[in-house]
């Protein structure tokens, strides 16, 4: 292990958790992240966005109604259904298509997961555009046989046919949200990236739910898993592009730029992570951090996250579900096999605890500010 120049340990040197906690573990404050667009003349700094366009400020349960009703809208072939879809859902996600789509495009189903996706199956093989939504993540494992054994499968079954079940899009809201204990917490995202077939998207913010939302119905080939961070749905408020556009799935995309560490991050979590850096950044100085939102977990965009780390030389991974056999591990594995001869320090993987989320501990279970800012002491002090 290489020794540190005297001035950067003395800059690193560990505070105890007494003095960090009051600093670090307070609310993100949505209201001033750099990771929205607070004003639209911020979308310079984003060129994948339309420029110079009409926005609106939405909130992330918004945008995914706006770019829902736009897909509707685009295509008649597009159709929404799900459990208490007619009248909103839970999370008010599709309030108000009904009145505008009609019954024949959008409606409620009954109460069987595996019902809602073996139909919407069936009609993506069609032709059709179908956009389920599962009312909670927790809730898409009766499905699981219908996404892991038909849908993942169906264009290797058909073969030179050209069948295939592109067009469908299952959503769902994932993760934490304070107090949502043991059926309304889970991330199970790494689960279907074990299963080739699927995209599996997770966006950090509205303007990026809209666009990648549209992409996943109107342009992508395969079958899209859309999971959205309901925590996100109201505390994330930014301009959003009143007009339609889409954003790349597959493509990364680097939100901070950096020298000495590279984090890679999605949803929720980037903010946690954006958090621990402004206050990495402010207490070690001369140090600067590289903040990446993979945006699509599979497949995951490996180019720009090895050029990353190619230059920074060490590499952090945070996820909000558990660390075991998590998208980390993945990620730290090919990190390892493409650029191991490039690292200065071990790879760090920051995960939710390997345990379920009891109603009063999520906020011990989960990777918080001072979590991912002692990662950062340590990795840069290696």
């Amino acid at each position: 292990m290489a020794l540190m120049p005297c001035s950067l340990r003395k800059a690193l040197r560990p505070a105890t958790s007494a003095s960090k906690t009051p600093l670090l573990n307070v609310p993100i404050d949505f209201g001033r992240t750099p990771l929205l667009h607070h004003v639209q003349s911020t979308y310079v700094n984003s060129p994948e966005l339309p420029q110079d366009t009409l926005t609106r400020r939405m909130n992330l349960y918004q945008a995914v109604n706006n770019g829902l009703r736009t897909a509707l809208d685009a295509s008649s072939k597009v159709l929404c259904f799900g459990e208490d879809v007619a009248f909103g859902g839970v999370f008010r996600c599709t309030v108000d298509l009904q009145n505008d789509f009609g019954p024949d495009r959008v409606f409620n189903t009954p109460l069987t997961e595996q019902g809602i996706v073996g139909t919407a199956i069936g009609l993506a093989s069609e032709g059709m555009k179908p956009v389920v939504e599962i009312q909670f993540a927790d809730y898409v494992f009766p499905a699981f046989d219908q996404i892991v054994n038909e849908a993942s499968k169906f264009r290797y079954r058909e073969g030179s046919t050209g069948g295939n079940c592109g067009g469908m899009v299952i959503r769902m809201p994932t993760g934490g949200v304070g107090h949502g204990a043991l059926y309304h917490t889970q991330s199970p995202e790494a689960l279907f990236c074990h299963v080739p077939g699927f995209r599996v998207v997770v966006p950090r913010s509205p303007t990026q739910a809209k666009g990648l939302l549209i992409a996943s119905i109107l342009d992508c080939n395969d079958p899209v898993i859309f999971m959205e961070p309901k925590i996100l749905y109201r505390a994330a408020v930014e301009e959003v592009p009143v007009q339609s556009y889409t954003l790349p799935i597959g493509k990364a995309e680097i939100i901070k730029p950096g020298n000495d560490l590279t984090i890679i991050s999605y949803g929720r979590p980037l903010y946690t992570c954006a958090a621990a850096i402004e206050a990495a950044e402010r207490d070690f100085k001369g140090m600067s951090i590289e903040l990446i939102d993979l945006r699509t977990i599979y497949p995951w965009d490996r180019q720009t996250v090895l050029e990353s780390v190619l230059k920074t030389g060490k590499a952090i991974i945070v996820h909000e579900s558990m660390v075991n056999f998590g998208v980390g591990a993945e990620v730290a594995a090919t990190i390892q096999d493409r650029a191991f001869l490039h690292l200065k320090a071990p790879v760090k993987r920051l995960g939710g605890w390997t345990t379920h989320t009891g109603l009063n501990w999520e906020k011990f279970i989960f990777p918080d500010v001072a979590r991912v800012y002692d990662s950062i002491e340590e990795i840069l002090g290696y």
